[in-house]
């Protein structure tokens, strides 16, 4: 099972990065890597070596917040972010200038409809083949190429409307 344990951990970053994507907030992203992580763990089990441990982890992390959504409405939020208080005393215009460009970005990204946003995600974000995507959305190749076309466009359209 060290394998298992060495692959999950290679992975974390990504997973992460894919938890953030589609929960919209840093915070609930982070929740939500480490409710995939619980249920890998307790099914590892089912894990074959040898097969891709970031297909099942996305699959996995999709299906928890899938989970969430229908178990609970989101509540408004009481508290900024934890990275709103991160660089405080930072005056670099470019650190600036990142950061804003980082939250045009992900405000672009989260008015993206659901289906979208999960491909834009998986295959810009995280560099899955489209049909290792196709898989982890549990869709057909040509599904996935059309949100993909209408998820690129959609951002194209917004990033142009911001600038």
């Amino acid at each position: 099972m060290a394998r298992f344990e060495d692959e999950l951990l290679a992975i974390l970053p990504r997973l992460r990065r894919f938890a953030r994507s589609l929960s919209r907030d840093a915070a609930d992203g982070d929740d939500l890597c480490q409710v995939a992580i619980e249920k890998a763990l307790n099914a590892r089990d089912q894990w074959q070596p040898g097969t891709m441990m970031d297909s099942w982890m996305y699959r996995i992390t999709r299906n928890a917040w899938i989970d969430q959504g229908r178990a609970r409405t989101r509540a408004a939020q009481t508290f900024l972010p934890e990275e709103a208080g991160v660089a405080i005393g930072d005056d670099g215009a470019h650190a600036i200038e990142a950061r804003l460009e980082l939250a045009l970005v992900q405000r672009a990204m989260a008015e993206l409809p659901d289906e979208q946003r999960e491909a834009v995600a998986l295959v810009l974000v995280e560099g899955l083949a489209y049909k290792e995507a196709a898989a982890v959305l549990d869709v057909p190749m040509g599904t996935l190429t059309s949100r993909l076309v209408r998820g690129r466009q959609a951002l194209l359209a917004r990033m142009g409307e911001a600038a």
